[in-house]
């Protein structure tokens, strides 16, 4: 099996397809609902030999089953937000180093390291529930930056504004991630212009305001923040890993996360660049769950590699994971 050091040391499209086909191996006979799945669809496993021909597993299946490969102690389980009366998706994760190695891995990649930031979180409905797999890596990225004024702020915007107004006087370089509808308070009361702060947007409306198209809330948030381009990042509770945006709803994945596209008439069928379907995810984080899965989310894959994510399946769950339907 891959192991850790390996796994975040891929580089190239032929390593990472070599860890796929071993971690589907792996998970076809350890993953109990997977194994299952993959029998119902007659799928001979040992005929696999690229990952187009992997079968992805409906991400559904987090609400009503234990995605589990290996026998190891869970070490914590996250939860999905949902209005009431919704099911929530679990995922039990064994080793939680794997999710902390993924989401720092990730930010140096993208963008430097994690201590030299700022970050402050305005994340107000994440908050207020237990089990968010969002609210524990903003509470380690907040601990790990080091930084004093580092921290949450629920509602109290004018605090907030306080604070940017003192990190932008000293030129330190700070992310400000916060839920969609909440970022659209702070600015409705409070304008800025903080050209070098990066806005990371995360999870939507949460019910609290209409859906905006992503290009009207870009607009909005960028003209209240004083930035040149609003940063999001795709996540969410049945992946370890994420995919992150700078700027224009273009996403890129670190290099053991792929996004491919799937036929809406045709689930097992992949379409090529350019065409809108399902977006499918290979997280090789996922090692100890289920590494492919085939999300609620439409989108789109472009030459270079990148992709966009265009909405939602009809009758789809919300879920907060930066949805905006275009």
């Amino acid at each position: 099996m891959l192991n850790q050091e390996d796994l975040f040391a891929i580089k190239t499209a032929e390593e990472f397809n070599a860890h796929a086909l071993s971690i589907f191996e792996h998970q076809a006979k350890n993953c109990q609902v997977y194994k299952e799945y993959i029998h119902h669809l007659k799928i001979d496993v040992d005929q696999v030999k690229n990952i187009e021909q992997i079968p992805f597993l409906p991400i559904s299946f987090f609400k009503t089953h234990h995605i589990l490969s290996s026998r190891n102690p869970v070490e914590i389980t996250f939860s999905s937000s949902g209005t009431t009366g919704m099911v929530q998706s679990s995922h039990h994760v064994k080793n939680v180093s794997l999710y902390e190695q993924s989401y720092l891995k990730a930010f140096k990649h993208f963008y430097a390291e994690v201590s030299d930031y700022c970050f402050l979180a305005l994340l107000p409905s994440y908050q207020q529930r237990s089990g968010s797999s969002l609210i524990y890596m903003v509470n380690d990225l907040i601990e790990k930056s080091g930084h004093p004024q580092s921290g949450y702020f629920l509602y109290n915007h004018d605090e907030l504004l306080q604070t940017l107004l003192a990190l932008k006087a000293k030129s330190q370089p700070t992310v400000l991630i916060g839920v969609t509808y909440a970022l659209l308070d702070f600015i409705e009361q409070f304008k800025i212009n903080f050209p070098e702060l990066i806005v990371m947007e995360t999870g939507g409306m949460k019910g609290k305001r209409k859906e905006m198209v992503r290009e009207e809330l870009h607009e909005q948030l960028t003209k209240g923040f004083g930035v040149p381009s609003i940063h999001s990042e795709y996540g969410m509770t049945e992946l370890l890993s994420q995919a992150y945006s700078l700027g224009d709803g273009v996403f890129n994945c670190p290099s053991w996360m792929r996004v491919l596209i799937r036929d809406t008439n045709d689930p097992l069928s992949l379409i090529h660049h350019g065409k809108t379907g399902g977006i499918n995810v290979v997280d090789l984080a996922n090692i100890n769950s289920c590494s492919f899965i085939a999300t609620q989310d439409l989108g789109k894959i472009n030459p270079d590699g990148s992709f966009e994510v265009l909405g939602r399946f009809d009758n789809a769950d919300i879920r907060g994971c930066n949805l905006l339907v275009q």
